[in-house]
């Protein structure tokens, strides 16, 4: 019998999804641990105990400055362990929503190398609408370079979020999506990808939901997959709108199923 991969989920000030994560992963096979980034930043060799690194939602700092930043540069402080990580090992880094603002702050994403902040290439920026928006939405899977999440039939997740907005300059755009970096896209019911609002509820170039490095290790998408794990968490679940879906413990699986193998 494979031992089941052990997954660090990273807990900073702020960030409140942390028990949520952890129980997805339990759910989906793994033996998850909290871990404290004072803890990872005093000793960052740590993190070579772990098969997976996931960075959850929640508003880590505060999102002072800007969403992620503060975080951000406190990974910094862990370039070199998080870099072989993900691209020496093979192994899954994941970021939702503040995780995802996070990777792309530290230059994880897009293009797998943490820069400083003055050579930053993308941004997660203010929803268009202007406030913050919690609701369900609809994503259509792309064919991507990801290693655990392949192209298939629409999921749904929730979005709660004030600056999702993901956008880069039309090279930096091109450039992604010429790589096949695009996981998700914001889509409407049948299926159909969209700019429109609310089913794209912050206004992100291309519909642009999650994205993936080049080589498929480091994903960070703002939706929430841990809030679909259970059927229970689908707001129409008595009507039996959740029955057979599941897409977020669905997601948590394809993840440690890849952790499992590397």
């Amino acid at each position: 019998m494979i031992e089941a991969p052990r997954f660090a989920v990273l807990k900073a000030s702020g960030i409140n999804r942390d028990e949520a994560t952890k129980a997805a992963l339990e759910l989906a096979g793994a033996r998850a641990e909290i871990l404290l980034i004072g803890a990872l930043t005093e000793k960052p060799e740590t993190l070579r105990n772990f098969q997976g690194l996931i960075i959850p939602g929640g508003f880590s700092y505060g999102d002072h400055i800007q969403s992620g930043v503060i975080l951000a540069l406190r990974m910094q402080q862990m370039k070199h362990e998080l870099e072989e990580f993900a691209f020496h090992y093979k192994r899954p880094i994941v970021g939702v929503c503040n995780g995802f603002q996070a990777l792309v702050q530290s230059g994880l994403l897009p293009f797998g190398e943490m820069v400083p902040r003055h050579k930053l290439v993308a941004t997660l920026t203010n929803n268009v609408s202007g406030r913050f928006e919690s609701r369900w939405v609809r994503l259509a899977l792309q064919k991507s370079a990801s290693r655990f999440v392949q192209q298939g039939e629409p999921v749904m997740f929730p979005v709660d979020h004030g600056e999702g907005n993901f956008t880069a300059s039309d090279a930096v755009i091109d450039r992604i999506e010429g790589q096949g970096q695009v996981v998700y896209r914001y889509s409407e019911d049948d299926g159909q990808i969209t700019m429109e609002y609310p089913a794209n509820p912050n206004g992100a170039v291309n519909a642009i939901a999650g994205i993936t490095d080049p080589g498929g290790t480091v994903f960070g998408m703002m939706p929430h997959p841990e809030d679909f794990v259970r059927r229970e968490h689908h707001p129409n679940w008595r009507r039996g709108a959740a029955e057979g879906k599941l897409d977020g413990l669905k997601f948590f699986e394809h993840v440690v199923l890849y952790a499992s193998e590397v």
